[in-house]
């Protein structure tokens, strides 16, 4: 239940409590509780309850669909390993396009719960955000937003990340080597602020991916979720005996 003596942020205590609910009490494509029930059982505002809503959403916890309401999500599952860590840059190079990249968002911001424990920090460390929309041939292809612990990324900026690829940035200008990237992969449907984005209809269907990065060290270095189109980006796996 929320505790209202706790220093955290009440939406923050009810992400916890939601996404705890979803992975031990529902299963994949159950409707959501609706905004009204949640307001009623933990006794929070209307307002709290759309944050806590949104952040699940961008942890991939629960997806919408126009019309119809609010479901739960495959991505929390346990899900097969597919692939060594991808490259969004090599790979369209390697299919013969031109990718490009558009960083629409880059800031600094508090951690919390849930991202605290993917990055391997303490809730209230900065983290930094940044939320890019990828290309190739000038069609958009994905939607990624990247969380970085702050303490290994000191300096960054959105200029830097504007003039070089990340992965570039990591191991050039901060001797970033990585050793192994764990991703996930889930079907799903475009939210409308990604449809939007990704330029595709409404409720169109998604490949959604989380990666945790981790370097030669093993320190997180990067966790990432990210929504590709699912018309334009095919996955390609070779399975060797």
């Amino acid at each position: 239940m929320i505790n209202r003596q706790d220093k955290r942020p009440i939406y923050d205590q009810l992400v916890e409590i939601l996404r705890k609910k979803i992975e031990n009490e529902m299963q994949p494509n159950d409707r959501m509780l609706s905004e009204r029930k949640i307001c009623d059982e933990y006794g929070v505002s209307r307002t709290t309850v759309r944050l806590a809503m949104a952040d699940l959403e961008h942890m991939g916890y629960i997806y919408k669909r126009h019309g119809r309401g609010t479901f739960v999500s495959s991505i929390n599952r346990q899900s097969q390993n597919l692939m060594d860590s991808y490259s969004f840059t090599e790979h369209m190079k390697s299919i013969g396009k031109v990718p490009s990249t558009k960083v629409l968002s880059f800031d600094i911001l508090e951690c919390t719960n849930y991202f605290a424990e993917k990055l391997g920090i303490k809730t209230g460390d900065k983290m930094i955000k940044i939320v890019r929309l990828r290309l190739a041939d000038d069609i958009p292809m994905m939607l990624e937003r990247t969380y970085l612990p702050f303490i290994e990324f000191p300096g960054l900026s959105k200029e830097r990340v504007i003039e070089k690829p990340l992965y570039e940035i990591f191991q050039e200008d901060y001797n970033e080597i990585i050793k192994i990237a764990d991703e996930e992969f889930s079907a799903g449907i475009v939210s409308d602020k990604e449809s939007t984005l990704l330029d595709v209809p409404i409720d169109s269907a998604c490949l959604k991916l989380l990666r945790t990065t981790y370097n030669d060290n093993n320190i997180v270095i990067e966790f990432t979720l990210s929504v590709a189109r699912s018309d334009k980006f095919i996955y390609k796996i070779r399975h060797v005996r």
